[in-house]
């Protein structure tokens, strides 16, 4: 289990939902204890053995509420980082709409960018008037326990935690079509940057490097 790392800048060649930053910081070198504190703040029980991943199906089911006729599909070929989905889906990086699992301050914050984007943990601590010390990258135990998906398939809804808050980068309006995680590397869902907004909740902000 990897440790919960601070916040640096991350490539789109690595996971297109849990990007990884910088090497964590030896302050942070016991995730569970801390995963299990982030839990308990959030209201969720603190679990043994791990908790299993939410799935596609859940992914589906929170999409079918809206009406909208977005579609869950699955590809034989891994979509695990941003650069796998282009490839697999057969579109450009920037159209890749990647889940960051983040914990500001201890709480859990969900950003959507492009996956030809580097995130700026500078905008992200000004955002939430934090030092960028306290950003922080959940950890793979983390991921699943609270936002409920594994690194690679963290989609933007049907999160295991409710009221996380999302914050969708506005590069991604950019595309007439983007492409989410639905719960597995290897499942995703094409909808509009409008449709993100309406299905998410999420705050367009502007959280990338330039």
């Amino acid at each position: 289990m990897q440790p919960i790392a601070t916040v640096g800048t991350i490539s789109p060649d690595l996971p297109s939902s849990m990007d990884l930053m910088r090497p964590p910081s030896p302050c942070y070198t016991r995730s569970r204890p801390l995963a299990s504190w982030v839990l308990r703040s959030c209201g969720t029980a603190w679990y043994d053995p791990p908790m299993r991943p939410l799935t596609p199906s859940d992914v589906q089911q929170a999409l079918d509420r809206f009406g909208l006729g977005l579609t869950v599909e699955h590809f034989d070929d891994t979509t695990f980082t941003s650069n796998d989905a282009a490839r697999a889906i057969g579109c450009e990086l920037g159209q890749i709409a990647k889940s960051m699992c983040l914990l500001v301050a201890a709480d859990p914050v969900l950003v959507v960018a492009s996956g030809d984007k580097y995130i700026s943990d500078a905008k992200l601590a000004a955002r939430f008037g934090v030092g960028r010390k306290k950003i922080k990258l959940a950890d793979s135990e983390t991921c699943v326990a609270v936002f409920g998906y594994p690194p690679g398939g963290v989609a933007p809804v049907a999160h295991r935690t409710a009221g996380i808050k999302i914050l969708i980068d506005r590069s991604l309006a950019r595309w007439e079509r983007i492409y989410a995680a639905a719960g597995t590397p290897h499942d995703n869902f094409a909808l509009t940057f409008d449709q993100l907004v309406t299905i998410t909740g999420g705050e367009v902000v502007d959280c990338v490097k330039e």
